[in-house]
């Protein structure tokens, strides 16, 4: 019964300290997990979800920001060029599944990331559909 009390938030799992940033390695944000502390939360990863490895060549969105990216007017590029814009569609998808599926209250995000930055895929997807962001 008590767990039904807490918030259950959906969180970047790089914030976490789960070695799935572009580089493999882990850098947990001491700030969310703070926040995490007294809460429920489902860590995710956009990029892996959509299929990218770990780890994984850095990339930008490329011609404006997610929400273009999810209309088909910019794209995801790696740093050697390869588009990844499917990948990070498809991530972002599932991320809404997941947050779709249960009871969320907030979406902590990993600021300056193309996928889960305030400009990029995911958070544009999860914008779109209404639920609340934070980003760290």
């Amino acid at each position: 019964m008590q767990n039904q009390l807490r918030p259950l938030y959906l969180v970047s799992a790089c914030l976490v300290g789960l070695c799935t940033r572009y580089d493999g390695k882990a850098k947990a944000h001491d700030a969310c997990l703070r926040q995490l502390q007294d809460a429920a939360w489902i860590p995710v990863c956009p990029e892996q979800l959509g299929g990218l490895p770990t780890p994984r060549e850095a990339a930008d969105i490329i011609g404006g920001s997610g929400e273009d990216v999810l209309s088909g007017k910019a794209r995801v590029i790696t740093k050697g060029g390869a588009d990844v814009s499917g990948a990070f569609i498809r991530g972002a998808s599932q991320v809404l599944a997941i947050a779709q599926s249960q009871p969320i209250d907030t979406v902590f995000l990993k600021a300056r990331s193309p996928s889960c930055g305030c400009t990029g895929v995911t958070a544009a997807l999860l914008r779109q559909h209404g639920f609340r962001l934070r980003e760290f």
